[in-house]
């Protein structure tokens, strides 16, 4: 497989999730679709840029989420020098302060 990330394979997986319309169907498909230890790994990852975002220290969110120093640093690479996708869901998934 291409190592670049828009193809159409990608392209219907995401056209795939976007038909999911509750956190059951999400369940659902992601069960099938990963291992327990993928959906894990994604999961610990966005509890990482969280914790990251809340300015939380490498050992802390080692501590608490049991990610290595890599995965925290590969995150914080991500919310420094990405796209924004963190801070995109994160900024919709946030309570507003209005």
């Amino acid at each position: 497989m291409s190592k670049e990330i828009r193809t159409e394979a990608v392209n219907q997986l995401f056209e795939g999730i976007m038909t999911l319309e509750n956190i059951e169907e999400c369940y659902a498909f992601f069960a099938d679709i990963c291992t327990i230890n993928e959906l894990l790994s994604l999961s610990q990852r966005f509890e990482v840029a969280k914790m990251l975002r809340d300015k939380r220290t490498y050992l802390e969110i080692s501590e608490q989420t049991g990610a290595s120093t890599a995965t925290i640093s590969r995150v914080n690479r991500s919310l420094n020098y990405g796209r924004d996708g963190y801070e995109l869901v994160f900024k919709r998934i946030e309570p507003s302060e209005e």
